[in-house]
């Protein structure tokens, strides 16, 4: 493994495939770069839907490679998990943030902006610039 400091991205979802899915898309688009250390935290510790705090605290200390962590999540409960835990202050890496993107186009922009070995900040600005993306 590399000792870059690279920003690390976990991706939360009441689902652990869709939490996986999404980020085998992510780093398969991101694959020209560097490889960006990516973690999902789906579902429950029982294989439910639902959100786990155990699982995202352990999916954020995976990707931490000291650039910092971008949380995206998909909906609700999700949201609410990752606001407690940044609360309680030492269950997330230091740097640790909750990136307001959608789940799947934030996901993707994150993964690829952070490949290019950009800052939390400009990973962050790329997934949530990801809500102005047209279809149309």
């Amino acid at each position: 493994m590399s000792d870059e400091k690279l920003v690390g991205i976990v991706l939360v979802s009441h689902s652990a495939e869709v939490a996986t899915s999404v980020a085998e898309l992510a780093k398969g688009l991101a694959s020209g770069g560097t490889a960006v250390p990516v973690a999902a935290a789906g579902g429950t510790e029982g294989g439910g839907l639902g959100t786990s705090a155990e699982l995202i605290s352990a999916a954020a200390a995976s990707v931490d490679r000291g650039a910092g962590v971008a949380v995206l999540m998909d909906l609700g409960s999700a949201v609410l998990t990752v606001k407690a835990l940044l609360a309680e202050g030492d269950e997330l890496p230091d740097g640790a943030r909750l990136v307001d993107a959608p789940f799947l186009e934030g996901a993707v922009a994150a993964v690829v902006t952070a490949a290019t070995g950009a800052d939390l900040d400009a990973v962050e600005a790329a997934a949530a610039e990801a809500y102005d993306y047209r279809k149309e």
